[in-house]
């Protein structure tokens, strides 16, 4: 026997004996009169009440057992599959429109192994079975986003022009450590709410590396932390872009990196000659600028959240941008030039104009 239970409709019902207004949207909502009351009622679903859902079911039902038979039998609901979504909706339909076509751009690789372990909170091995991958699928004008784990599944897509969609579904417990015992429901509900939101901090991470100009300057400058010089990690120079890129690409925080692990993705970006003990050097550099840390007692280092900013930050704006629109005079001096160039041209025209002025010319 199989049981469906929508969550969604669960909760719909609970606001409308309430008395409390809200906009569909579609299976979720779009917006409610008591956002914090919309939160309680969500957390009030348990697995008591899936139960008592299905007993009241079975005594409607027709059943095989006579009354004094079914005295001997009992059922136990296991859990086949389960859905969590996070359904966040944007002030303007563009504004959506456009953190999605910048999600899909910017993390096409999010369904590596060393990526997906940040998302599932679960260390992936040579030895983990599935196959983890990402897809985008396009279904008339509105593309979806799937992460792949194991048998299970994150799947992203722009709702009715209106929200950015987040939905995991676990067709197999047992892919995060669990049991299919219907007991288990509260702690499946909370790794699917950590699942989605760790997924949605990654990507803007990636999308939107900010970083305050005090922690730029305290990385690019050399400075004192708890009376120990701090070395400074200079912008551009191939050795520490290098270390940095091999950051971007290895979010480690369930199992953590050794020195050896970062060195296998550094000394190919380096080339001959780069070694261990240089990236020694450099870890400790990391870890003193708090880009990386190091659990005390432990040998496996773990990388920071200003870690992953600051190496998203230097490391797109290096590659995209420096590496690629070197200051050509004669390009600038192109009407038809890149757009790069006119920007620093108009750049040039600014700064002389402030120059003159406030009188600081020489």
């Amino acid at each position: 026997m199989r049981l469906w239970l929508n969550g969604h409709e669960w909760v719909k019902r609970g606001l409308l004996r309430e008395g409390i207004i809200f906009e569909e949207l579609d299976n979720g909502f779009r917006s409610v009169a008591e956002p914090a009351r919309l939160q309680t009622l969500s957390d009030q679903l348990s697995a008591d009440d899936i139960q008592g859902f299905f007993d009241r079911w079975l005594e409607r039902l027709p059943n095989p057992y006579t009354t004094d038979e079914r005295k001997f039998y009992s059922y136990r609901l296991s859990i086949l599959q389960m859905e969590f979504s996070l359904t966040q909706v944007f002030t303007q339909p563009r504004y959506g429109r456009q953190f999605f076509e910048e999600l899909i751009r910017e993390n096409l690789d999010m369904g590596r192994p060393d990526r997906v372990q940040l998302a599932f909170n679960r260390r992936v091995t040579r030895r983990t079975p599935g196959r983890f991958r990402t897809r985008v699928i396009t279904t008339g004008v509105d593309p979806s986003v799937y992460v792949d784990y194991k048998s299970s599944k994150i799947k992203q897509y722009y709702k009715h022009g209106r929200a950015l969609h987040t939905e995991l579904t676990i067709n197999d417990t047992y892919d995060v450590g669990l049991g299919k015992a219907l007991k288990n429901f509260d702690a499946l509900r909370e790794i699917g709410r950590n699942v989605n939101r760790r997924l949605i901090e990654a990507q803007c991470l990636n999308s939107n590396p900010q970083v305050e100009s005090s922690t730029f300057a305290d990385v690019v400058l050399p400075g004192m932390v708890e009376g120990r010089r701090t070395p400074s990690l200079r912008y551009g120079d191939p050795r520490v872009m290098a270390v940095l890129t091999g950051l971007c690409g290895f979010f480690p925080v369930v199992a953590g990196f050794r020195n050896r692990d970062l060195w296998n993705r550094v000394n190919p970006l380096v080339g001959e000659g780069y070694t261990q003990r240089q990236m020694t050097h450099d870890l400790k550099r990391l870890r003193l600028n708090g880009l990386v840390e190091r659990p005390k007692g432990r040998h496996s280092y773990h990388v920071t959240p200003t870690g992953r900013r600051v190496a998203s930050l230097f490391c797109k704006s290096y590659s995209k941008i420096l590496k690629h629109a070197p200051y050509d005079e004669q390009d600038f001096s192109d009407p038809a030039g890149s757009l790069i160039g006119r920007a620093w041209k108009a750049l040039d025209r600014a700064i002389a104009v402030t120059i003159s002025k406030y009188g600081l010319t020489a």
